[in-house]
């Protein structure tokens, strides 16, 4: 607002209060004057009556001249905001019903703080980053310390400050995601580092401080962090967190690319997070429609069966019968790539493609996360751009509408991830699996977890209308050579045989191998390329300290695991040690290789890649610990391998010695 000379005059409660007109500020008074200003504009126009002020500003010990002090201040306040003005004041005005402070929003910091946030939001859901990074700054230059300082814990200013708390939090959450977006991780994490300790249960600060970490390349941190909020939720308050964090902390597990909307942590410069503050509080869903087309560049090998049963399925669904399919596969086996060639060869085909995993929309109007499940497979469905949550006729018979969608062209529905998805979106595949009998449909659902009860009974109804099944297994060897000779790359029988084997054969470890120098893939300098180590990192640390000791061990004695050797090595009995071998198992550390020839035996396993892992988890003297250890053991063994006794005897270093004592039979 302009004073009668011209000066613009502004007020400030984001921190103590304040009035400047122009850049000088003014001398308000002692401190129940300046109280009696914050009450004032709280009221943001409001009249408040003399009691009312009297029993505010002395809420005990209310001197007997309360009443005559109000009066007074009020005069020195007007003489102070209003010092020419002629007649009565209309800025600090009193009537009827008490006193009133006219001051208009575009002169409250308060007001301008909400513009500036809420243009940022604006820009930063239209993709405009740095006019979204200058609103967000200004918004938070305006705070110069607690709001409403001057008021402390008054009764009355508890509530407007309590807001003011929550908007300076909710402008913090959406810097983060703003620096998220821009590729500053480590601007991006402090400030996320902050909102936790200030709000500990607020759980999109939480979100974002995953987020912001996982972009950073540090994804073990970000579980961790998914942790800390777990056990501190369940402590204070008996609770679990919300479903969309649990799915984004699988997200994590997964390097779900997709759901966490970034091309590959630590990627700043080509990262595209989620910006959960631009459409609300969504921590999973990407805003942006992903591409249903395979990866550019990516050949695609192996699958030929699968993808001549999908094929055949697609080509039958046209004619004008729905058909289902139900692939099942571990995560990272390759299931979301198979999708995106059969929606690319449908798209070709004239089929729309609604795609959506865990239940949220990834294609249509807005892939945003609501809460009704007909809203997100219409949303998937429609390709007119219709708000399919104020649609009135989908409002009155959801059922319908999803069906009459379906049935005006033909329609490749997928359904990625069904076991994270909701409950009611289950109930609605069911209800489809009914009722549709003629329609050009098909529907492709993946599982990683084919035993999963949330899904066994959409999965019995498939059955019984006779759903095709499909399991991908790991990919051959000669998928690996194939694949290799795609990319220009040297496919000779051992190098293609040495990757798969380090591999074992899953699309998602092979592919971050490929990543890497081939001298860094596999061999003397092989590496573990930082999403599978991200990945096994985040399993390990799942696993009770009895199990990843016993790792260690088995690690340090190489691929086959000797139960004897390892029993012996930690002090354990036999019984004692298969439960952590079945935890190892079921966390997809160790694996157990049949015997082909003989039913019911074989062999636990420790593959290349968690082996490597487990063993860069350890200090030097750690694994010479385990290697003298095992070499005691080995010691008093008629039957021990001289070789293998010499390895780890080599590998001990300077523990060497009690055990190299013992294999020449020393006391």
């Amino acid at each position: 607002m302009n004073s009668r000379h011209g000066q613009e005059m502004r007020f400030g409660v984001l921190g103590p209060v304040e009035v400047l007109k122009g850049n000088v500020s003014l001398e308000l008074g002692p401190r129940q004057r300046r109280l009696l200003l914050v009450r004032l504009l709280i009221e943001d126009g409001r009249p408040v009556s003399q009691d009312t002020l009297c029993r505010d500003l002395w809420p005990t010990d209310r001197p007997t001249g309360a009443a005559s002090s109000v009066r007074a201040h009020i005069s020195r306040l007007r003489a102070v905001l209003d010092p020419v003005r002629q007649g009565r004041s209309t800025m600090l005005v009193s009537g009827p019903a008490g006193y009133a402070l006219k001051v208009p929003g575009s002169a409250r910091d308060t007001t301008l703080f909400e513009e500036s946030v809420s243009r940022a939001r604006d820009a930063l859901r239209n993709r405009q980053l740095p006019a979204a990074r200058q609103e967000i700054d200004a918004a938070l230059g305006l705070w110069r310390g607690e709001a409403l300082a001057e008021a402390g814990e008054h009764a009355f200013a508890i509530r407007e400050r309590t807001r003011l708390d929550g908007a300076l939090q909710d402008a913090k959450e959406l810097q983060a995601a703003i620096l998220v977006q821009q590729g500053e991780t480590e601007p991006a994490i402090a400030v996320a580092e902050g909102l936790v300790v200030k709000a500990p249960l607020r759980e999109t600060s939480w979100a974002l401080l995953m987020r912001a970490l996982y972009t950073a390349g540090r994804p073990v941190e970000a579980l961790r962090q998914y942790e800390r909020y777990r056990d501190m939720l369940a402590t204070e308050l008996g609770l679990d967190p919300s479903p969309q964090l649990r799915d984004l902390h699988t997200a994590i597990l997964r390097h779900d690319v997709v759901v966490l909307g970034t091309s590959h942590p630590a990627d700043p410069a080509t990262a595209v997070p989620v910006t959960p503050l631009a459409q609300g509080p969504d921590f999973t869903t990407t805003c942006a429609h992903p591409d249903p087309g395979p990866a550019a560049g990516t050949p695609f090998v192996g699958r030929r069966e699968a993808t001549k049963q999908l094929g055949a399925l697609l080509a039958a669904s046209a004619a004008g019968r729905p058909h289902w399919a139900v692939i099942n596969g571990e995560q990272g086996s390759g299931k979301t790539r198979l999708l995106e060639e059969l929606s690319a060869r449908a798209a070709a085909a004239g089929f729309t493609v609604a795609r959506t995993r865990a239940g949220q929309a990834l294609s249509g109007n807005r892939g945003i996360t609501q809460t009704c499940p007909t809203v997100q497979l219409l949303d998937a469905l429609r390709q007119d751009g219709k708000d399919s949550a104020e649609d009135e006729v989908a409002q009155k018979d959801p059922l319908g509408t999803v069906v009459h969608e379906l049935t005006q062209a033909p329609t490749l529905v997928v359904v990625d991830d069904l076991d994270q998805a909701p409950q009611g979106f289950h109930r609605l595949l069911r209800r489809l699996a009914k009722v549709l009998r003629e329609a050009p449909v098909m529907f492709v659902c993946t599982l990683r977890n084919g035993d999963s009860p949330a899904s066994s009974m959409l999965l019995a109804e498939l059955a019984l209308i006779g759903a095709t099944w499909l399991t991908l297994d790991p990919l051959t060897a000669d998928d690996v050579a194939e694949l290799l000779a795609a990319r220009g790359e040297d496919a000779t029988r051992e190098k293609a045989a040495a990757l798969h084997r380090r591999c074992e054969g899953h699309p998602f470890a092979l592919a971050e191998l490929l990543k890497l120098p081939p001298a860094r893939r596999f061999g003397p300098d092989a590496q573990v390329p930082a999403a599978v180590r991200g990945i096994l990192h985040a399993r390990l640390v799942e696993l009770p300290d009895p199990v990843r000791t016993m790792l260690t061990y088995a690690a340090a004695d190489g691929e086959w695991l000797d139960l004897g050797l390892l029993a012996d090595a930690q002090g354990l009995e036999p019984d004692h040690l298969l439960p952590l071998i079945d935890a190892a198992v079921t966390a997809r550390i160790l694996v157990w290789d049949p015997e082909p020839a003989t039913a019911g035996t074989g062999r636990y396993r420790l593959p290349e890649l968690p082996r490597d892992v487990v063993l860069s988890t350890q200090t030097p003297s750690s694994r010479q610990l385990r290697h003298a250890a095992l070499a005691r053991e080995l010691a008093g063994r008629d039957d021990a391998d001289p070789a293998r006794l010499a390895r780890h005897l080599r590998a001990a270093g300077p523990a060497a010695a009690v055990a190299h004592a013992r294999s020449h039979g020393s006391p």
